[in-house]
């Protein structure tokens, strides 16, 4: 029996989009290859299979064994009978390869088919043989702007994917791990039980008008609503979003219903609904109050005081099961400085009160999270079991939550 190689328990633990996937990554010499390391791991996370081909220049900038250890696989650093660059790059014997980071130079190798290293070789199959290949470019800009290197890009930009890199001080930085990987997944990864769903999300705040100028809203920036459709349209499944006037960007990929207010949002959802839907997450930070008279002129600034009378805003989750009883119903419910236990326990009326299948529950009133609203704390609940993500930036507790709805919604 061959013993599992220890690095393999965190295989697909934020996620199985790339499960049976084969990615070769190649590290050639730049600065940034300590950055491969942190990327191999974020494709295992997602299941994918990872073996590294590193250039001399990059081993000696970082010991082979990292890499083995980062992967569980054994590293490729030179060429030999066993035929390497055919095991790992000939016709479908793997699914992509990444080369991060990529210098000029090898760059200027696989533009000119020069093929005298273990990864220009390798680049040298995997074009012949199509299979896919993404360059993630490190050098100085100086290099980045030289004719030679422009012609090269040019010469493989419909050949291969090209990530731009970053221009800081004077350099084309290589991009970071996280976007290669949200790269990859959007291109190559496919997710078992979510490929194809379609799935409805509520995203941001809405605005409440208490005369056509000045209105009533909340600080919500739509980032978490945001950040799981951008998550979900990687996972091949087909998503709405209905976004209120938030700040980020909706992903590409999404169909995008853009709304103002809580009556808009509401409506939009509705219609939405006349069409069946696998999974719905009402993410955004819906106005619980809306004025009960808004007025149609501007109200005069001059005026010492003005009263307002709100009205409650009917809970758009409450409509859904009625909608669509057997969708896969997941809410959010947000409360300040209570116990865990409270928080789990007002997470569970919510289920009991909408039929929500799963809730997303956390505290926004302690001083951690004032400090740093980046960072959170999630508890994900459904009727029986709980499941805590710990303090992560929102990009993680997004992909927890994506991968626990997953799983979830799976079973």
């Amino acid at each position: 029996m061959v013993e599992k190689h220890p690095s393999l328990d965190i295989v697909g633990s934020d996620g199985t989009e790339l499960a049976g996937k084969k990615i070769i990554l190649c590290i050639s010499g730049s600065v940034a290859a300590y950055k491969a390391i942190e990327l191999a791991r974020l494709f295992m996370r997602h299941g994918g299979d990872v073996t590294c081909v590193a250039s001399k220049a990059a081993t000696d900038l970082i010991q082979p064994s990292y890499f083995k250890w980062a992967t569980g696989n054994q590293v490729i650093t030179k060429l030999t009978g066993d035929l390497e660059h055919i095991k790992v790059a000939d016709y479908k014997q793997s699914d992509c390869i990444v080369v991060y980071p990529c210098t000029a130079n090898t760059l200027g190798k696989l533009a000119n088919g020069i093929d005298d290293t273990p990864i220009s070789t390798v680049l040298s199959v995997g074009l012949g043989s199509k299979i896919p290949i993404v360059i993630a470019l490190a050098m100085h800009q100086a290099m980045y702007e030289n004719p030679a290197v422009v012609k090269n890009i040019e010469f493989l930009k419909n050949k291969v994917d090209f990530i731009s890199p970053s221009f800081v001080e004077g350099k084309a930085k290589a991009a970071e791990p996280e976007e290669i990987l949200d790269y990859t997944l959007r291109k190559f990864g496919s997710s078992s039980a979510l490929k194809g769903k379609k799935v409805l999300i509520t995203a941001g705040p809405t605005i409440e008008y208490i005369d056509p100028v000045r209105v009533i809203t909340n600080q919500s920036t739509g980032k978490t609503g945001v950040l799981l459709a951008s998550e979900f349209v990687s996972a091949g499944a087909k998503v709405t979003l209905i976004y209120g006037p938030g700040t980020e960007v909706p992903p590409k990929g999404s169909k995008v219903i853009s709304v103002e207010t809580s009556e808009e949002m509401s409506n939009a959802l509705r219609k939405e609904m006349k069409q069946k839907f696998d999974i719905v997450i009402l993410a955004a930070a819906a106005s619980d109050y809306t004025p009960e008279k808004p007025s149609r002129t501007k109200l005069d600034s001059d005026l010492l005081r003005i009263s307002l009378k709100l009205k409650r805003v009917p809970k758009m989750i409450n409509d859904v099961k009625k909608l669509q009883r057997d969708t896969f119903l997941v809410g959010f419910k947000a409360e300040a400085n209570v116990s865990k236990r409270d928080l789990i326990v007002k997470a569970r009326e919510k289920i009991v009160q909408a039929g929500c299948d799963l809730v997303i529950a956390n505290d926004i009133g302690t001083k951690r999270y004032k400090q740093n609203p980046g960072y959170n704390n999630v508890i994900v609940v459904n009727s029986k079991t709980s499941i805590e993500s710990g303090w992560k930036n929102k990009s993680k507790i997004v992909k927890f939550i994506r991968n626990e709805i997953e799983r979830q919604f799976s079973h």
